[in-house]
């Protein structure tokens, strides 16, 4: 994929706010723990898109700052979690002084940053001993309609990026890693609004959206694990990392 592609693909979320906001799944309550240090009073998300790991900080009673460059999803993000002070931003450039959170959070985004320069900028907000946090949910393709569901959608820039070397440079310490696995339950629109949020569907022809999400609709009458059923459980595997700026 050209870097254009990948810079529309990343500027893309805005246009489905709503679809991302309703069907995208939170983060299970282990791996938010794990994350972030229970000690942590200042806690800034990156790229928090509509606020679906913000709201886990905020439900742990952090202060918690929130930056988005997209303002639909900053929007919607706002309109649920109006006690949160979100800004427009990146990872590369975040409108706060330095020294002043205790933990970043990185959820479902530092795939599409510049990794060299958001590491020096998250450095930068960071106080000394703070905590970098990065954190995907990824589909459990053991299963079998799961994986049939993503033969039909294809993979993510994110599940390519979890299948190769996750890595933060200095001034962080060592790279520690864990897994969570867990269960959103969801219906069909729900599932069809997940696979219309990824960026890479937004992106399509509409001959080519339409064909997938008709073809998500198809698998979700057909197979056994789905068909009839008003909710069914999708699986993840939570993949988490953290490091301690030195």
């Amino acid at each position: 994929m050209d870097e254009n592609r990948t810079a529309e693909q990343a500027r893309s979320f805005g246009r489905e706010a709503g679809a991302y906001d309703s069907a995208r799944p939170g983060y299970p309550d282990a791996a938010v723990d794990w994350l972030v240090p229970a000690h942590a009073r200042t806690v800034l998300d990156i790229g928090a898109g509509t606020g679906k790991f913000t709201r886990s900080l905020v439900r742990r009673g952090f202060a918690t700052i929130a930056v988005e460059p997209d303002p639909l999803m900053r929007q919607k993000l706002v309109e649920s979690l109006p006690t949160v002070q979100a800004l427009a931003g990146t990872a590369e450039a975040i409108p706060l002084p330095d020294d002043c959170v205790d933990a970043v959070t990185v959820a479902q985004s530092w795939h599409w940053v510049d990794r060299p320069a958001a590491t020096v900028e998250i450095a930068r907000v960071l106080r000394p001993g703070g905590t970098l946090g990065l954190v995907w949910n990824i589909r459990d393709e053991s299963v079998a309609w799961v994986n049939r569901l993503s033969g039909i959608m294809g993979s993510s820039d994110a599940e390519r990026f979890i299948a190769g070397a996750i890595s933060v440079g200095e001034p962080f310490g060592a790279l520690e890693e864990a897994q969570f696995e867990w269960g959103n339950t969801i219906g069909v629109e729900s599932l069809v609004n997940l696979v219309a949020s990824r960026s890479y569907i937004i992106t399509a022809t509409d001959e080519a959206r339409a064909a997938v999400l008709a073809a998500v609709r198809e698998l979700a009458a057909s197979d056994p694990a789905l068909a009839g059923r008003g909710t069914f459980e999708l699986p993840y595997r939570t993949h988490c990392f953290r490091a301690m700026l030195g």
